[in-house]
């Protein structure tokens, strides 16, 4: 009940994920058997078929299961063994197949890791134990950007995330003109791989580097690379409506980096800051970029 309180407080969702949710929208496809492993606990975040029956914390919610749980949890107490759990491995995150109440018992004990027969199933995008059901959404979008780009075989150090919906949408869309004036430029059909790639090398990738080098992502706590790729173009359509199609992507992102990181006002109220740090009565201030 406690916990239920706090992820509405928080807005921070205490349900454990479905597995069969999981392995719809992102597409899971084939399976490799780790064999017996040893698993962070913290890093099973859902159940094949019992979903509803825990939380996310693994603490029981339905008072039937009372005595299995204590049962349960008196072995593990007096150190008895018990047989691994069996999980299903996506990415770097775990759902349980078979022994729930072992797993529920062991994190309230405080144990850290567990022993597990692990069967891990592929993924195209990256999943991490931070995974919530409404970033399935956002993944269920990236795995057809993959599906459509191919750019995790083309680029594999790729890792092009969003924080909302439609991102990947507006990539394809960026990909289908930069092909066009590729086409236009070299005289030629652009096979749709050879626009991916050049897109990336020559367009995405030089954006995200400017972001690197001026530290932009410190200013928007909460977004990715990606994010601010999109305001970039954004930007990028702005300066050629006001100066001419000459205008590139990386004098967008350098125009973006130097117009937000040198704003009269903002210097102004960092400069209040850093005087008010000085003075042992205020406590120190973050200033972000809406203030």
């Amino acid at each position: 009940m406690l916990r239920n309180l706090i992820a509405r407080l928080t807005g921070r969702p205490n349900r454990l994920l479905a597995f069969d949710e999981v392995k719809e929208k992102l597409s899971l496809r084939g399976s490799v058997y780790r064999g017996i492993q040893r698993v962070p606990l913290d890093h099973i975040i859902g159940s094949v078929n019992r979903y509803q029956d825990f939380d996310r914390a693994f603490l029981p919610i339905r008072r039937h299961m009372a005595d299995r749980w204590i049962a349960v949890g008196t072995v593990l107490f007096q150190e008895a063994s018990l047989p691994p759990v069996r999980l299903y491995k996506v990415g770097d995150a775990y759902f349980v197949l078979d022994g729930h109440h072992r797993v529920s018992v062991a994190r309230a004990l405080g144990w850290e890791e567990i022993e597990a027969e692990v069967i891990e199933v592929q993924s195209r995008v990256p999943v991490g134990p931070d995974l919530q059901a409404e970033d399935l959404e956002i993944l269920h979008e990236y795995e057809e950007f993959l599906e459509r780009t191919h750019l995790d075989r083309l680029r594999p150090e790729a890792d092009i995330r969003f924080t909302i919906a439609g991102g990947y949408q507006r990539l394809l869309e960026h990909i289908a003109v930069h092909r066009y004036f590729m086409g236009l430029e070299l005289g030629r059909e652009i096979p749709e791989d050879e626009a991916v790639v050049h897109w990336y090398d020559t367009v995405y990738q030089p954006v995200v580097e400017i972001i690197r080098e001026h530290g932009l992502l410190e200013d928007f706590p909460g977004r990715t690379e990606a994010d601010l790729y999109l305001w970039i173009m954004d930007h990028l359509y702005y300066l050629r409506e006001a100066y001419g199609p000459e205008v590139d992507p990386e004098t967008a992102a350098l125009d973006y980096a130097e117009q937000f990181t040198e704003h009269p006002i903002r210097r102004l109220v960092n400069e209040l800051r850093q005087a008010l740090e000085g003075m042992s009565a205020f406590p120190p201030m973050e200033v972000g970029p809406k203030t």
